[in-house]
């Protein structure tokens, strides 16, 4: 339940074209209601501070913002240890949710899609629940369900797995196991990599995943050019197309039944 003078955390998602050389129209990313609230917000915690000022720009575009940008609130979240991918990790919130309890209403963003979805913030959202504050999600890009929707694959039973390990052996056992599960359970895998490594993780993919295993990838989705594609592991392995390194992407598997 909200307290009575706490005022909401907003998670706002921000386009999918993070590090792209063309951002695409704001207005094909976040409904103009979601664009007119955000601008309506002075307080703000991010996971990257000149990624927040560079969508606040384009927001302002199109919905004047409540004040100047450099005179808005923005936080950045606390970043994990270094050489970790630990996003749980539970520092004291309390600076954070200053400006809540005091009345403001507060904007959640990532560096791309949903906050707390497969990107940073569940933590301070689950701090906010905590304390009494009310959350609010608003719609917008979701990379995970976009490339499940788009995969073929099963969409009643699925997990989202995140990064595979990086080292080799270990990613080739994690992927072993994921591969049994989704036989056992009919459950579509979803995994996911830095853009950079993509070509790594697709190559991976298709080294330990069984031919007959389906496999889709979700590339650039909602992008100039971005698509998505399912094949059996085979069928890739007989023609892999290039993938790119600077755009997000999802990709998705489902073993045959045993």
């Amino acid at each position: 339940m909200k307290g009575a003078a706490s005022g909401t955390l907003f998670l706002v998602p921000s386009p999918l074209d993070g590090g792209t050389a063309t951002p695409i129209d704001i207005l094909d990313a976040l409904p103009l209601g979601v664009i007119r609230r955000a601008a309506a917000l002075t307080h703000w915690v991010v996971e990257d501070a000149k990624t927040a000022r560079a969508v606040l720009k384009r927001i302002a575009a199109v919905q004047p913002l409540a004040g100047p940008l450099q005179q808005l609130s923005i936080h950045e979240l606390p970043r994990p240890p270094k050489g970790t991918r630990d996003t749980q990790a539970t520092p004291d919130w309390r600076p954070l949710l200053a400006p809540l309890h005091a009345g403001h209403d507060v904007g959640l963003m990532s560096e791309a899609g949903l906050p707390a979805v497969a990107d940073p913030g569940a933590a301070l959202v689950a701090a906010a629940h905590a304390a009494g504050i009310a959350v609010q999600p608003l719609a917008g890009a979701t990379a995970l369900a976009l490339a499940l929707a788009a995969s073929g694959l099963n969409g009643q039973s699925f997990a989202f797995v995140g990064y595979l390990p990086v080292d080799a052996a270990t990613r080739a056992e994690r992927l072993r196991e994921l591969e049994q599960r989704s036989r056992h359970e009919q459950q579509t895998q979803l995994v996911i990599e830095t853009p950079y490594r993509n070509r790594a993780l697709f190559t991976a993919l298709l080294a330990q995943l069984a031919p007959s295993t389906r496999l889709a990838a979700g590339v650039g989705l909602t992008l100039p050019g971005g698509w998505s594609s399912m094949r059996t592991v085979a069928e890739w392995r007989a023609a892999t197309p290039p993938l790119p390194d600077d755009v997000p992407a999802v990709f998705a598997f489902l073993a045959g039944a045993g």
